[in-house]
């Protein structure tokens, strides 16, 4: 699969662990909900910023696509972490 087929699927995966997160957002202790609210700001820029660049994919280096794809693995991340914090 291509850097760019990845891309395309990166958001819902990230939706996925968003949306589990969510669901068990009410059992987390306050510090936990204050890194969620934090990362659900970082999941509007890179909505944003993926959303652009597969708009602009003929005209996006490899590079643009990279930082992008780099930006929503960070983001996983976190929500993976608040999911493992909360279970």
């Amino acid at each position: 699969m291509g850097l760019q087929e990845e891309l395309k699927t990166l958001p819902e995966k990230i939706r996925q662990y968003r949306d589990e997160a969510r669901v068990q957002l009410h059992l987390a202790r306050q510090d936990v909900k204050d890194e969620f609210d934090n990362l659900e700001q970082e999941w509007d820029r890179f909505k944003g910023k993926c959303d652009q660049t597969l708009d602009d994919a003929t005209e996006v280096s490899t590079e643009a696509l990279l930082t992008v794809q780099i930006m929503g693995e960070d983001l996983k991340k976190g929500y993976q972490n608040i999911r493992d914090k909360i279970k």
